[in-house]
C-alpha cells in the first residue's frame, strides 16, 4: 500500500477540495470531509491508471504574510 500527501482547501463556497501534488492534475472537491477523503482516493487510483508520480517530494505548507 503506498501513500500521498494530501493537501485539503475550503473554497468560499463551502467546498473542501483536495490536491496530490505528487500526482499532476489529481484533485477533487465535496461538501463533507468525510466524501473527499472517498473521492480523492478514487482520483488518486484513476491517476495513477494513466500517468506515473512525478519526482517531485512533497516538503510541506508554509503561511506568508505580505502586505496589501
Amino acid at each position: 500500500m503506498k501513500e500521498y500527501n494530501v493537501v485539503i482547501e475550503k473554497d468560499a463556497d463551502g467546498f473542501y477540495v483536495a490536491t496530490v501534488p505528487s500526482l499532476r492534475g489529481c484533485h477533487t472537491q465535496a461538501k463533507s470531509l468525510d466524501t473527499l477523503m472517498k473521492r480523492i482516493k478514487e482520483a488518486i487510483l484513476l491517476c495513477l491508471e494513466v500517468e506515473d508520480e512525478c519526482s517531485a517530494e512533497f516538503v510541506g505548507v508554509q503561511r506568508v504574510a505580505v502586505g496589501a
